[in-house]
């Protein structure tokens, strides 16, 4: 476990740098924005792009994975939602709650992270837990807070979901790199190397970007982000290893790599679709810091299992 602890740590130290040079001021909000969006849109997606390129989508693709991690994310997602309506809540600020509870920051930390710690060969589950929040759970709030607003489902609702998943970066880049690797294209020299060097940015760059965001927001409603956060570290790892193992079946190494990536702390765009939407920004900002710190502890011990011979 210490042996793990000491390689994670240097992936929080970037963090906490970039939560001291947010805190500072010597990073304004303005240099975060431009930084976060340079690895959202270019650096994380070459990485993506180029990961995906290189395997085929049966490589990729397992459909007991998929179930397992949908069926452990939906029972804590389901979790939150009852404890929530049991406090009263509406159904917006519940949505955001349960988004809470099951969203990771997989894309900006276990992609770069994982795939260092573990080895390429976890790409293909991570890929697949990011895909999953993406299409599913994100596409999921906005419905709900959506259509809690205007009394009722319609079109124009379906039309926003599907065009948000269209422009997401990460999943326009995944989908053109299985494109191309299925269409058994080699990823000239060139190309290839300008991807490396490229993505080469998203792991610092998103590690730095996380911390210096987090040095804006707010530790408020602390009794709630804990419990978030508790769900979030605890819950959600833990269901997702009961669906592998005793309902799925799935193999060993797929089984830790998704559970490590479902022990992620709470992920920063749960936060920005809070305040889009303008529904309980600050008990969000509050799970993000806590889990983020709490992470530190929580995946190293599931990457420390993982390790297990």
């Amino acid at each position: 476990m210490i042996e793990i602890l000491f390689k994670t740590l240097p992936f929080f130290a970037i963090i906490g740098l970039g939560y001291w040079a947010g805190k500072t001021r010597f990073f304004s909000e303005e240099a975060t924005a431009y930084l976060t969006k340079f690895v959202f849109y270019f650096a994380l997606s070459a990485m993506l792009f180029r990961f995906s390129a290189n395997l085929s989508l049966a490589e990729v693709w397992d459909t007991r994975l998929v179930s397992a991690y949908l069926w452990g994310t939906a029972f804590v997602y389901g979790i939150a939602t009852a404890v929530a309506f049991f406090r009263g809540l509406d159904v917006q600020t519940t949505a955001v709650e349960a988004q809470c509870a099951v969203i990771g920051n997989t894309g900006f930390l276990g992609v770069p992270m994982l795939t260092l710690l573990i080895g390429p060969q976890a790409i293909g589950p991570v890929v697949l837990a990011l895909a999953v929040d993406l299409v599913v759970f994100s596409s999921l709030i906005v419905v709900l807070i959506t259509g809690a607003r205007e009394g009722r489902m319609s079109l124009r609702i379906l039309r926003t979901v599907a065009v948000g998943l269209v422009k997401n970066p990460m999943i326009v880049a995944i989908s053109a790199g299985l494109i191309w690797s299925g269409l058994e294209i080699p990823l000239p020299g060139p190309l290839n190397d300008f991807l490396d060097i490229l993505g080469g940015a998203a792991t610092p760059g998103a590690l730095f970007a996380i911390g210096a965001s987090l040095a804006s927001k707010s530790a408020e409603r602390m009794s709630i982000a804990i419990w978030l956060s508790f769900c979030k570290l605890v819950l959600h790892p833990l269901f997702v290893f009961f669906a592998c193992v005793f309902i799925f079946g799935v193999d060993t190494f797929s089984t830790g790599v998704i559970v490590a990536a479902a022990a992620l702390p709470v992920a920063g765009n749960v936060y920005i679709l809070a305040q889009h939407y303008g529904v309980a920004p600050q008990r969000v900002s509050a799970a993000i810091l806590i889990s983020t710190a709490a992470s530190i502890l929580t995946v190293s011990a599931v990457i420390a299992w993982l390790a297990q011979p």
